[in-house]
């Protein structure tokens, strides 16, 4: 067959005349749909539906995004913010597409790595695979950093008592062990070692609640809406508009995480897709409608104190600062959900990764239990929270832009390619004028990653070195492909792929 690239050798250790034939191997969609689930001693367990997909979506996208980067983006764009928040919503939106379609026709836990494996080869695989492994694991960290702040905010208003800085601010920021950071990601790691059914309720627990603390800041906010605050609607212009949109865009990152799902959702071909599509509507219109009544309720000037601007309008409105409280314990509650979910993401996307060659095999090693790696879960988490809490992340935070970047449009690539090669393959989501809206969302995140500074692209190029080393020391001789593993998975995929076809 013609997507497995070059023949399968009989020792792992490559010849040096068929280099540039392994490095654009292909694994057949075929052999990713009949390995779906399969580990090292176990498999996964398909237990989520779309409701839990959905969940996981919303948890991974609406976080910190509209709890403090609205205070970063009005001041560039004004009462004009909310079309900001929509062009944002609507670049996400090209790249959501794309992801919606490559997850229902090949439903797989590796994202876009799975999907450009299968599109353009195992080096770019790896590639996009490293990237989300930055994306992710960063991220993951990231988030957990900031969770201390809010937490003190919350002890504040409610028992008077706070974490000192020292053990409670960010390292290098006035901390020297950021505690609650790595408490936060140890809770997510307990929640996800339980299951995936287990992980996902406390997930959805957790969204519910940080959706009804949004809806409550409207509600109240609402109260002192001023229709002279929107007078000047749109005082920088354009160039704002569209600076603050580049802001934003990054608050709507998160539905990638519902394609990491794909092994354990119960009907991945038909679900994926709607769970993508779906999150990205409800988190738009909660952004949208946040942001509209912010600036109602508060002079665009005035948006100085990017991550207290919500509780303050709502302290200013009612003049009682227990709605200010309520509103941390919402940011708790949205930052440790966000924690939970892309730490999920981080372990399938290598659960994946090890299954195919690529790390190391403790990576794709299934509880038989529960169903769920958790030897990989518990190594990710404990690097994830020592990350976040002993080491100043500087430029290495800002580098997850660039990487999700890059990763998202490979994924529109992957989409015009798998047209091409496999027209007749059965899809439960089409992108709509294809290629023009893959060639959009690609475009998008190429203009988004060249308004990105120096010192970030020097970042990345360091890490993309370091995972190039890794490749050819490692995953370039021991990859499944390489030593020929992956035909067993081959001879079942016909069995696979006509029981997908029964389920459509």
């Amino acid at each position: 067959m013609h997507d497995h690239g070059a023949p399968p050798q009989s020792s792992s250790r490559p010849s040096s005349a068929g280099t540039g034939a392994r490095l654009m191997r292909r694994k057949p969609v075929e052999a990713l749909v009949a390995e779906g689930g399969q580990g090292e001693g176990g498999s996964l367990r398909r237990s989520l539906g779309l409701w839990q997909l959905t969940m996981i979506s919303i948890g991974a996208t609406l976080g910190t995004g509209i709890f403090v980067v609205l205070g970063e983006a009005v001041p560039k764009a004004g009462p004009a913010v909310t079309v900001s928040f929509v062009i944002a919503g609507l670049t996400a939106l090209f790249s959501a597409l794309s992801y919606a379609e490559l997850a229902g026709t090949i439903p797989v836990s590796g994202s876009s790595y799975s999907y450009t494996y299968a599109t353009m080869g195992e080096l770019i695989a790896w590639i996009c695979g490293w990237c989300l492994v930055l994306e992710y694991g960063v991220s993951v960290a990231a988030v957990a950093v900031g969770w201390g702040e809010y937490l003190n905010e919350l002890l504040d208003g409610t028992i008077g008592v706070t974490i000192p800085d020292a053990l409670s601010a960010p390292p290098g920021d006035g901390g020297l062990f950021n505690l609650p950071a790595l408490i936060v990601v140890l809770l997510a790691m307990a929640f996800l070692i339980g299951g995936a059914r287990e992980s996902a309720r406390a997930n959805t627990v957790m969204v519910v609640v940080k959706i009804a603390a949004l809806l409550l800041f409207c509600l109240i906010g609402v109260q002192g809406f001023r229709s002279g605050n929107y007078a000047d609607f749109m005082p920088l212009g354009m160039a704002g508009v569209s600076a603050a949109g580049a802001t934003l865009f990054f608050s709507y990152i998160g539905f990638d995480a519902a394609s990491t799902a794909g092994e354990e959702a119960r009907n991945a071909q038909r679900d994926l897709p709607r769970a993508i599509m779906l999150s990205l509507i409800i988190v738009t219109a909660l952004y949208v409608l946040v942001a509209a009544v912010a600036v109602g309720a508060l002079p665009w000037q005035e948006f100085t104190d990017s991550e207290a601007a919500l509780a303050g309008i709502m302290k200013d409105v009612t003049g009682d600062a227990i709605w200010g409280t309520l509103l941390a314990a919402g940011a708790v509650i949205a930052i440790a959900s966000v924690v939970l979910t892309v730490l999920y993401g981080q372990t399938r996307i290598l659960f994946a990764m090890s299954r195919d060659g690529l790390v190391p095999k403790v990576f794709s090693r299934v509880h038989p239990k529960s169903g769920t790696p958790r030897v990989n879960t518990v190594i990710v988490s404990v690097f994830c929270g020592v990350l976040a809490a002993a080491i100043p992340l500087g430029q290495l935070a800002d580098a997850t832009s660039i990487g999700t970047l890059f990763a998202f449009a490979l994924v529109n690539v992957a989409v015009v390619v798998l047209r091409r090669t496999r027209p007749g393959m059965a899809r439960t989501f089409r992108v709509p004028l294809s290629p023009l809206t893959p060639a959009l969302g690609f475009g998008f995140c190429v203009w988004m990653m060249g308004s990105l500074d120096t010192v970030t692209w020097v970042v990345f190029g360091v890490w993309m070195a370091v995972g190039l080393v890794f490749y050819f020391s490692y995953g370039y001789r021991r990859s499944r492909l390489a030593t020929g593993a992956t035909s067993v998975a081959t001879g079942a995929a016909s069995v696979a792929t006509g029981a997908n076809s029964e389920e459509k």
